[in-house]
């Protein structure tokens, strides 16, 4: 009998299709077939051709573009010499997650479906098209098809003798176990975030722990907004970039937010573990240090400020000792609940740790071998880098707008990533923060006589502060910028130094503030007003155009 196995391949930006990749898993695992899941790129996608079962879950990111831990095996998959009939063995399944509201819906899953088509792979189904905006989101479309889906795959791969479907009111076991090592083991310590190995570029799996040297708020104090203009120290990082890339910043919890949840689920944060696969062969997470504290984990791994999926209140239902409560978590992770679990959770943005909050009994009797599989890894934020090498040598700055607002909860929403930056204070020591730099979509004409019109609204201008720097310094001409802001006096970021530029004629510069007189004026509206200027720079200087918002 053929071996009954299944590889599960996602391509995730946010965490949605990784998420429903691993439901998948879980669904194979109740139906006792071997299974795989992981990144499409964790996977060398040369070992397809002996694969005969897999099921890919995609993302579709931007304008139609796959997410970037699909971005290697997308180059290859397309490549023109790979032959016809390669994947002719292969019995596959394709399943996207996307949004009608974008003209490119859907595109990454449509394109790989009939590529693999093309290389000779045999379909178990049409391709799913999970929709964002659909009243019950993509679950609405990706319920029912694994229903069919696993009613083709019994039938190619039939339950051995004797094997009945394990149901779903039984819990899986976790995907590691948490071993405490005895409190007088001398213990490395494990609240340093790894430093990159000096000899690779830094990326997410060795990320460069940059010193802070400023921290500074760029806005007025009377300004509703607090943006703050941040400088890192690169030197001896092996770190380059140039104008219009990207800095990942990988985040940490606040340590009120890591006191509460230790004291909600019982945990001692100084206690030190291993962790240990629970099926041979799964790999460790990666960036966790072995053996860790339970602080570290706390701190540098678990997403407790992420608002809750669906699969959350599912795996939460199995711990709790509360009718009342179990009652209400299995609504939420039933296709009939998804509509109250949207308002519960979705609509007025509740963490996972205000979750747990509400749910209490169910919360202190959650086995700490289950937090990896309860709670998601943090992801690292983007962000543009505000400021060029050759302008700041072994710098790097970004500039960043800490979020904040209200929703009918009573405490207001804060962004996790841009709330810990503004928390930093170089003054009081050491500040490090680990990060990498990644290729932006944004490239500037490297001949000197191409004009540059740059639109950059708000905090949308820290991409073209990095251009500009780059482009006097190298001395390139025609730098047009349009900036827009509510105050000319509360948030004209990097003021002096535009004005700067434009006495000395390496700039134009363009302002809209939208709030300083009666009647809203918007960059648009500086465009339209200065449309003979703009058009010359496009008829006869074959102007590029940049925006950010």
């Amino acid at each position: 009998m053929a071996e009954r196995r299944l590889l599960v391949l996602f391509g995730s930006q946010t965490g949605t299709a990784q998420d429903t990749a691993e439901r998948v898993g879980r669904e194979a695992k109740r139906r006792h077939l071997r299974c795989r899941v992981e990144a499409l790129d964790s996977c060398d996608v040369a070992n397809l051709i002996h694969e005969s079962l897999v099921v890919f879950v995609c993302a579709t990111t931007g304008q139609g573009d796959p997410p970037d831990n699909m971005k290697m095996f997308w180059r290859f998959l397309f490549r023109k010499n790979l032959p016809a009939g390669s994947l002719c063995q292969l019995d596959y399944a394709v399943l996207g997650l996307g949004d009608s509201s974008y003209p490119k819906f859907n595109f990454v899953a449509k394109k790989l479906h009939k590529r693999l088509l093309q290389l000779g792979g045999n379909p178990l189904l049409p391709v799913a098209l999970g929709d964002d905006q659909h009243d019950l989101g993509p679950d609405a479309v990706v319920d029912p098809w694994l229903v069919a889906l696993w009613d083709k795959v019994l039938a190619l791969y039939p339950l051995p003798p004797g094997l009945e479907i394990i149901s779903p009111d039984v819990r899986l076991p976790p995907k590691y176990t948490l071993h405490y090592l005895p409190e007088e083991c001398p213990q490395p310590r494990s609240d340093v975030l790894q430093l990159a190995a000096p000899q690779a570029a830094p990326s997410e799996l060795h990320p460069f722990s940059a010193r802070v040297l400023s921290n500074q708020r760029v806005t007025a104090q009377s300004h509703f907004q607090d943006v703050r203009l941040i400088e890192f120290d690169i030197a001896a990082s092996g770190i380059t970039f140039s104008a219009g890339d990207v800095v990942m910043i990988q985040p940490q919890n606040c340590p009120e937010d890591v006191q509460q949840f230790c004291q909600l689920l019982r945990l001692e944060p100084h206690r030190h573990f291993v962790l240990e696969p629970t099926e041979p062969g799964t790999p460790l997470p990666p960036l966790l240090p072995q053996p860790c504290t339970i602080q570290y984990l706390v701190t540098h791994y678990l997403d407790i400020s992420c608002v809750p999926r669906r699969s959350f209140f599912e795996l939460l239902a199995f711990f709790s000792t509360d009718e009342l409560e179990r009652e209400k978590l299995q609504e939420f992770s039933s296709a009939q609940g998804q509509e109250e679990l949207h308002s519960y959770c979705n609509r007025p943005r509740r963490t996972t740790l205000e979750a747990l909050w509400d749910f209490p009994h169910t919360t202190c009797a959650i086995p700490a071998d289950y937090l990896l599989d309860l709670i998601p890894r943090i992801r690292p934020r983007a962000f543009s880098i505000a400021s060029s090498l050759l302008a700041h040598p072994e710098r790097m700055q970004i500039l960043v707008a800490v979020v904040r607002y209200k929703t009918r909860l009573s405490k207001p929403r804060r962004g996790l990533c841009s709330t810990w930056l503004a928390s930093l204070n170089p003054e009081q020591g050491d500040v490090r923060v680990p990060l990498w730099v990644k290729k932006g979509g944004m490239k500037f004409p490297a001949d000197p006589a191409t004009p540059v019109i740059m639109i950059g609204p708000g905090t949308g201008v820290a991409p073209f502060r990095a251009a500009i720097q780059e482009r006097v310094a190298l001395g390139h001409r025609g730098n047009c910028l349009f900036f827009g802001c509510r105050h000319r006096a509360k948030d004209f970021y990097c003021q002096t130094e535009w004005e700067e530029l434009v006495t000395k004629g390496l700039l134009k510069l363009f302002t809209a503030f939208s709030r300083d007189q009666e009647e809203k004026v918007y960059v648009q509206h500086r465009i339209q007003e200065n449309g003979r200027l703009v058009w010359e720079l496009l008829s006869s200087g074959n102007a590029h155009v940049y925006l950010a918002g």
